[in-house]
C-alpha cells in the first residue's frame, strides 16, 4: 500500500511537471474552433512521452516499447461487417480486411503503411482506420506490419512495405482483387513509405501498374526545416517542429546533438543545395501560405561533419521529395491531403507542384483546420476526434470510390 501512495505521488508530480513544462511550448492559433480538446490532448501525449522517458531512465521499459503499448491502445470489438484475417506475404506480416458484403466484380485492393517514424505504431495500432476504408469504400485492406527500428534499421521499413507490395500486385486476384485498381495508401512517415515505394516501382514493367498513392500529411523532405509550415507550426500540436527531427533522427539511430545544425541548413553540401532548389524552395510554396508569417532563413556555412551522420537524410527513401525527375515521370495518380497546422504542410505542396509539373493528376485536400495526426485519431472515439479528421476520411473514400 505503501509502495503504491509512493507511486501516485510520484505520478502526481510529473503529470504536474509536464503541464508546467509543456504548456509554454504549445502554441494553438485562436482562430481553431477545438482548441481546448487539442490542448487536453497535447498534455496526454506529453505525459505519455514523459512517462516513456522515465520508465527507461529507471528501467522498467524502453521508451520505445512504452510508446508502441501506448499507440496500440484497446482493440475494436468483433467487426460483422468484415472478414479479417492475418497471413503472411513473403516474410512480411500482413492483415487483410474484406467486406462480407457480395460484389459483382473484383474488389479494388488498398495497401495501407501505417505511421510511427519507423519506431512504433502497428496493424492493432490502425485496425480502426483499416476497417473503416475497407466497408466505407467495399475495397480489400492489407494492412502491412513492417518490422520496426531500432531492433530493424532503417530501411527495413521500407523494403518489407515494397516487398508486401509486389507480393500483392502479383497475387491480388487470388483474393478477388482487380490488379489494376490496387492503390497505396500511408499517413505521416506511412506517407513517406507510400511515396517511396511508388517511386521504385514506376518503371517495373513485369508487374500490373498501380492505380493510385494517398499520401495523408506526409514527411518528404529533410533539406530545409525553414518552410514556411515549419516555422509558423513549430509549435503547434502534436507533432512539435522540434520533435519532428528528433524522431527521425531516432529512427536513422543518429546522435541528437546534430539538431540545431539541420535547423540551420548546415547538413546540406552547396552542390545538392543547387540541385534541390528546384524542388525545395519557399518560393514554390503559395502566397496564402505565408500569410501567417514567414521569415526567409539565413544560409549557414555546410559542415562535413554533420552531413556525414545524417546522409541518409537525403536519400529518397527517406526523402521521397528529392527523388529524380525520372522516377517522379513515372508516378499513378495521386491524392494528397496536407493540415493548416501541421508542419509537413509544405512537404505536401511541393510534392503536388512537383508532380502536377510533370502531368500528374493529383486530387489535394486541404484541411483548414486539421494538425498531424488527425485523420488517425477521426476513429478513434468521439472524445478525441476532430472535425477535420472525419472531414479528411469522407475525402479519402470520395476518392477511392473513383478508383
Amino acid at each position: 500500500m505503501e509502495l503504491l501512495a509512493t507511486f501516485l505521488a510520484v505520478l502526481t508530480v510529473f503529470v504536474a511537471m509536464a503541464f508546467y513544462y509543456e504548456h509554454p511550448k504549445a502554441e494553438i492559433p485562436h482562430g481553431f474552433s477545438q482548441r481546448q480538446k487539442l490542448y487536453f490532448l497535447h498534455y496526454v501525449l506529453n505525459f505519455c512521452l514523459g512517462l516513456a522517458t522515465l520508465c527507461e531512465k529507471i528501467g522498467i521499459l524502453p521508451e520505445v516499447y512504452f510508446l508502441r503499448i501506448a499507440m496500440d491502445g484497446i482493440p475494436p470489438l468483433k467487426d460483422n461487417q468484415l472478414f479479417i484475417k492475418d497471413l503472411r506475404f513473403e516474410k512480411v506480416k500482413v492483415r487483410i480486411y474484406q467486406p462480407k458484403i457480395s460484389t459483382t466484380g473484383q474488389r479494388r485492393g488498398i495497401l495501407y503503411f501505417h505511421g510511427g517514424v519507423g519506431r512504433f505504431g502497428s496493424i492493432r495500432a490502425y485496425e480502426r482506420t483499416c476497417r473503416y476504408f475497407a466497408r466505407k469504400s467495399n475495397s480489400m485492406v492489407v494492412s502491412v506490419g513492417y518490422r520496426l527500428a531500432p531492433k530493424h534499421p532503417y530501411p527495413t521499413q521500407f523494403e518489407d512495405c515494397l516487398t508486401a507490395t509486389i507480393h500483392f500486385l502479383r497475387t491480388a486476384q487470388d483474393y478477388g482483387v482487380d490488379p489494376s485498381r490496387i492503390i497505396i495508401c500511408g499517413d505521416s512517415s506511412g506517407g513517406t513509405l507510400a511515396a517511396a515505394v511508388a517511386q521504385t516501382l514506376g518503371n517495373r514493367r513485369d508487374l500490373p501498374k498501380l492505380r493510385a498513392q494517398i499520401l495523408i500529411y506526409p514527411f518528404l523532405q529533410c533539406v530545409d526545416l525553414n518552410l514556411p509550415s515549419y516555422q509558423q507550426n513549430e509549435k503547434v500540436p502534436i507533432l512539435l517542429k522540434e520533435r519532428t527531427v528528433a524522431l527521425g533522427l531516432k529512427y536513422l539511430n543518429k546522435d541528437l546533438s546534430v539538431m540545431e545544425a539541420m535547423f540551420k541548413g548546415c547538413h546540406v553540401p552547396e552542390d545538392l543545395q543547387l540541385k534541390y532548389q528546384k524542388w525545395v524552395s519557399p518560393d514554390y510554396i503559395p502566397h496564402e501560405f505565408k500569410t501567417r508569417g514567414y521569415k526567409p532563413s539565413t544560409r549557414h556555412p555546410f559542415s562535413k561533419e554533420v552531413y556525414t551522420v545524417v546522409k541518409p537524410v537525403l536519400e529518397p527513401v527517406f526523402s521521397p521529395l528529392l527523388a529524380e525527375d525520372s522516377a517522379i515521370a513515372q508516378l499513378p495518380e495521386a491524392f494528397i491531403l496536407t493540415c493548416e497546422f501541421d508542419v509537413l504542410r509544405d512537404d505536401g505542396l511541393l510534392y503536388k507542384k512537383r508532380l502536377e509539373d510533370h502531368g500528374i493528376k493529383v486530387t489535394w485536400c486541404h484541411l483548414q483546420e486539421g494538425f498531424h495526426g488527425t485523420v488517425y485519431l477521426a476513429v478513434c472515439g468521439r472524445a478525441i476526434a476532430f472535425q477535420s479528421g472525419k472531414k479528411g476520411l469522407e475525402n479519402i473514400v470520395n476518392f477511392l470510390r473513383l478508383m
